[in-house]
Parts: C-alpha cells; sequence; structure tokens
C-alpha cells in the first residue's frame, strides 16, 4: 500500500524530493514544534529516512525553520514567507463537519494560521475552504474536533 505524506515547507514535487534529500534529518532537528518526523520502514523503502508531517498528530504551524537548515534543496529555501507554502490542500467532508451538520462549530477557521483567507466562513456561518489559499500546514485537520476529521490535508497534486 502506497502511504503520501505531508512535506516540510518549500518541498520541491516530490519526484525531485526523493531524489534531492539526503536524509540528513537537520529539518526534523530544527522544527521546534516536532511536526516534522523521520519515516520509517513502515512508512515505505521509498520514502525511508525523509522528513513527513501528519497533520492530524502535530501539524506545521509555518515557522519556517526548517527551510535555510537543508543542505540539498529538497526544501527551496527561496519560500520566505508563510503565503508561499504549497504544502497540501485542505479538503472538508461536509457530511463529517459538526458545523455543516448543526453544531457550531469554529475550531478550523478560529485556527487557521491564515485568518479569513484559506477557511472563511459562508453566509450561514459555515466552514469553507479556498484552495488558491490554503497552504496545507494541516493545524485545520489537527484541531477539527470530529472523530475521524472532518478536514483533512492532501498533499498537494493528489486529488
Amino acid at each position: 500500500m502506497s502511504k503520501h505524506f505531508l512535506r516540510p515547507p518549500g518541498a520541491v514535487a516530490e519526484t525531485d524530493f526523493l531524489g534531492r534529500c539526503i536524509r540528513c534529518g537537520k529539518c526534523a532537528l530544527a522544527c521546534p514544534y516536532r511536526a516534522i518526523r523521520i519515516a520509517g520502514l513502515l512508512d515505505g523503502l521509498t520514502v525511508m529516512g525523509t522528513p513527513v508531517i501528519l497533520a492530524r498528530k502535530s501539524p506545521c504551524y509555518l515557522c519556517m525553520k526548517c527551510l535555510p537548515v537543508c543542505p540539498s534543496g529538497a526544501l527551496d529555501s527561496r519560500v520566505k514567507k508563510r503565503e508561499q507554502v504549497r504544502m497540501g490542500i485542505a479538503r472538508l467532508n461536509k457530511k463529517e463537519c459538526l458545523n455543516w451538520q448543526g453544531t457550531f462549530c469554529r475550531s478550523c477557521y478560529d485556527h487557521c494560521p491564515l485568518f479569513n483567507e484559506a477557511i472563511t466562513m459562508d453566509s450561514e456561518l459555515r466552514p469553507v475552504v479556498n484552495e488558491k489559499k490554503c497552504v496545507g500546514c494541516g493545524i485545520c485537520e489537527h484541531v477539527c474536533p470530529a472523530d475521524p476529521a472532518a478536514i483533512i490535508v492532501t498533499p498537494r497534486g493528489e486529488g
């Protein structure tokens, strides 16, 4: 079974990333939130040793401290602002979302670091993801009180 992971901010396209990443772990060491973990054998041989983010457990807080420590160019140091990050896209499942089911909840909206840009509220105060603004940090997925999460971040390029 193929697993797909979020990569740290500034990660180049996945194929290039796997070729460039030297599996040094410096990005994980630089992450003050411990959001970046190193993939192990159970994650798959192709990703083993590379940095991954599991948003539900520990999202990226967009501190950008991982970018300058990457020696191989797997993380593009030209990405300077959190608005430039393109880790993934949040996808909202309205059938699972508490707010869309009538229970007032603003968790994803209130915690999004791109407040009122990546996630907005519609006229009935329900969350809506703006895919053009979403950077894919996973904070929304992390704070979602629904179980399973009603909002899931998928890596860019995946459906």
